[in-house]
């Protein structure tokens, strides 16, 4: 009699949680509309993602197109599997008794308006089992961007176990699709290449687990009808925020349906969940642009500097690192007088790489020495405080390099704890660079790296700037902290790091710091929330960067990519190289006095010239003109937001013997304004050419007919101030 009553019970919550009345939930910018509805049986499905309509009743239409849908062709929001799914899900669990299916439905959702920013929270839940997932909606009003991410609890009596936890699920119905991937290396990164999508699944993903980028990069461009385009056409762009192993799957179906899903990559990571604990996924962040990828690029750009990019509206340190002069070779003396030489330049900090630490194993390459964060004595007898002291007497500020997360087997940090290094303990170790990498998994490791942070800060309340390098992917993968729980690594490893970046950000929140990995290894928003800017490469060949810095360009504001001037490829003058680096985050990382004496006076006054001009590129919106990988010149501008001030960068890569040039047409000024156009940053003697020595053109005139700026020199720039004429 019990087993029925309990039957009849289950049979009517059942009923309650199918028999819903329709629900429709709109997440919008100005220029974007998502929609989403509930169906009869209380599963939540989207209607339409597109560019929001004028008319508000034509959404009345949409929702009545629904009811003609069955299950298995309408788009859910968050399919689960184990039921009718055919597809990729985007949720999978195991509960307790074993049963490796879940029903989502429709319960409640809540809108909060913060000012331009409203945030949708829906909450699904299955009828049969305690398990919740809510659905995080952002809409960026003005910003066209919206970022979503889930929650997922549960109330059964153990840990259950998720193998499938996306961020998000979108779907598009379009006659084609093509994939913009960033994809590369060490020293080639963020390599554009564009392919068709067809029947079938695309996947990008990673697998590094302590940084999210080296062999593909954790972002795409989707053309949505035809290939992505500069200024025309809709794409979809999207980025996960999220520093370790993510993935994004791209599916078309046999209705030619395109269902995009992206989160972290669940490779060896089905997580034990507990009860009562809520698992938090990583946010996807896209914009739906209608005018091609430069204005998507745009939107993303500005969002960033308003709402995540550390010191979003802030000012950068330009700097002179000592690395590729010194290596690991130094001592005091000759850090003073580099602290001399950036004072020279005029910039406005010296920043000392690797190799300052460790006694017992010194820092004297790579090999040793990595974890044991104590000034090598006999390099630097006097401590960080009289480098600081030294730096604060040449008239800059002092910076320095740490890599906290790793440690080099030779090590004393490696000879006390091996406890808190992630590595098998039953196998031969890999080594990635000399290095593993520390457990953060692991409490009494994330107060360790805290603590590395917090003693400079605490002996130096001067130090103005950490470069944190993370130069290792996770090997040998064990962690003796998780014993039987080692699926749970991948994700504890990378929210341990956040954990230690929100104390850090948390005591210190004016200090900036450079993500930095080996090169462009952690270029995501998230790690951004916590850092200034991040190194795009360790490859400092003007030429490549061009390349590397507009892959890059098309999602990450200016201001958050380090541009350093070097001495990769000799063959480049340097003024190219300085050119290279001006529309992004100026440093230097050369010997200035092995510069000519013209050369020297050339930097100085390019360091004075970027001081001027900078906010420009900081703050203003970019417009990527033409592109390195269409022909043998590249070019892009940042106008400010009035339009009265412009900046134009213009590069000769490699032209052809008699190659025809073409002008060049600007974007995104008045065409009612006058405009002063001016050469700046020439070497010491060179004149400007008569048309760009303060010569007036109309707004109209350069954006429709354009200025002759290239030329049929190799390894030639040129950089041009546009200034309205009140």
């Amino acid at each position: 009699m019990r087993k029925k009553i309990v039957s009849i019970l289950v049979f009517l919550v059942v009923i309650a949680h199918t028999a819903v009345r329709s629900e429709t939930i709109r997440i919008s910018t100005n220029e974007t509309e998502l929609v989403l509805q509930t169906a009869q049986n209380g599963r939540l499905f989207q209607l339409y993602l597109g560019p929001r309509l004028k008319d508000q009743g034509d959404y009345a239409l949409l929702t009545s197109s629904m009811k003609s849908h069955s299950n298995e062709q309408a788009w859910e929001a968050y399919p689960v599997s184990g039921t009718e799914t055919f597809f990729e899900p985007a949720f999978a669990i195991q509960h307790n008794d074993g049963n490796i299916a879940t029903v989502l439905q429709y319960v409640s959702h809540t809108v909060k308006q913060t000012g331009d920013v409203t945030e949708t929270a829906i909450t699904l839940k299955d009828a049969l089992y305690p398990i919740q997932v809510k659905l995080y909606y952002q809409a960026f009003a003005k910003d066209n961007i919206i970022k979503s991410w889930t929650e997922i609890s549960h109330n059964e009596k153990r840990a259950v176990n998720i193998s499938r936890y996306a961020s998000s699920m979108l779907y598009w119905k379009r006659a084609q699709y093509f994939l913009t991937e960033f994809s590369g290396d060490w020293a080639r990164e963020v390599n554009m290449s564009t392919a068709p999508l067809n029947f079938g699944k695309k996947i990008i993903d990673s697998k590094l687990g302590s940084r999210a980028d080296l062999h593909v990069s954790p972002f795409f461009t989707v053309g949505l009808g035809d290939t992505p385009h500069e200024n025309e056409g809709q794409v979809l762009m999207g980025t996960l925020a999220w520093t370790g192993n993510f993935r994004f799957t791209f599916e078309v179906d046999n209705e030619h349906n395109l269902r995009v899903i992206s989160g972290i990559n669940p490779e060896a990571s089905d997580y034990a969940l507990d009860p009562g604990k809520v698992f938090t996924t990583p946010a996807f962040i896209f914009t739906l642009s209608n005018q091609g990828t430069g204005k998507g690029s745009r939107d993303l750009q500005r969002w960033a500097r308003d709402f995540q990019l550390k010191d979003g509206h802030g000012d950068r340190l330009t700097l002179l690192n000592n690395w590729e002069s010194t290596g690991f070779d130094f001592n005091e003396p000759k850090l003073d007088s580099l602290m001399e030489e950036a004072k020279y330049l005029g910039v406005d900090m010296f920043l000392l790489d690797d190799g300052w630490f460790g006694n017992k194993y010194p820092r004297h390459s790579d090999t040793q020495g990595l974890g044991d964060w104590q000034v090598t004595s006999s390099k630097l007898p006097n401590g960080v405080p009289a480098l600081v002291k030294a730096a604060t007497q040449a008239g800059v500020k002092f910076g320095i390099w740490i890599e906290p997360e790793m440690v080099n087997p030779k090590s004393e940090l490696f000879e006390k704890h091996p406890d808190w290094v992630i590595m098998l303990p039953n196998r031969e170790r890999y080594y990635y660079r000399n290095q593993l990498v520390l457990d953060l998994s692991n409490p009494a490791v994330q107060e360790h790296v805290f603590n590395v942070v917090d003693h400079l800060m605490t002996e130096n309340p001067q130090l103005a700037y950490m470069k944190w390098d993370c130069n290792s992917p996770i090997t040998n993968i064990y962690s003796p902290y998780l014993k039987d729980r080692q699926n749970n690594l991948y994700v504890d490893y990378v929210r341990g790091l956040y954990k230690v970046l929100d104390r850090i950000k948390a005591k210190y929140p004016n200090l900036p710091m450079m993500l930095c990995s080996g090169g462009g290894g952690r270029t995501d928003y998230e790690g951004l929330r916590y850092f200034t800017e991040f190194w795009p490469s360790d490859n400092t060949d003007p030429v490549e960067r061009l390349f590397i810095q507009w892959g890059y360009s098309q999602f990450f504001p200016a201001k958050a990519v380090a541009a350093h001037v070097t001495s990769w490829n000799h063959d480049a003058s340097i003024k190219f190289r300085v050119d290279a680096a001006m529309p992004y985050r100026l440093g230097f990382d050369i010997n200035v006095k092995e510069l000519r004496p013209k050369e020297q006076t050339f930097c100085q006054s390019a360091v004075a010239t970027y001081n001027r001009i900078k906010n420009i590129s900081y703050n203003g919106d970019q417009y990527r003109l033409l592109s390195p990988y269409e022909g043998n010149h590249t070019a892009l501008m940042y106008v400010s937001e009035t339009q009265k001030q412009a900046v134009l960068y213009a590069y000769d890569i490699y032209p052809r013997y008699a190659e025809i040039l073409y002008p060049l047409q600007c974007q995104g000024l008045d065409p009612a304004k006058k405009y002063r156009v001016r050469e700046i940053n020439l070497m010491p003697g060179d004149k400007p050419a008569e048309a760009f020595n303060d010569k007036v053109y109309s707004g109209d005139y350069l954006m429709q007919v354009g200025l002759d700026v290239f030329t049929a020199t190799k390894l030639h720039s040129r950089i041009l101030e546009l200034n309205a004429v009140e």
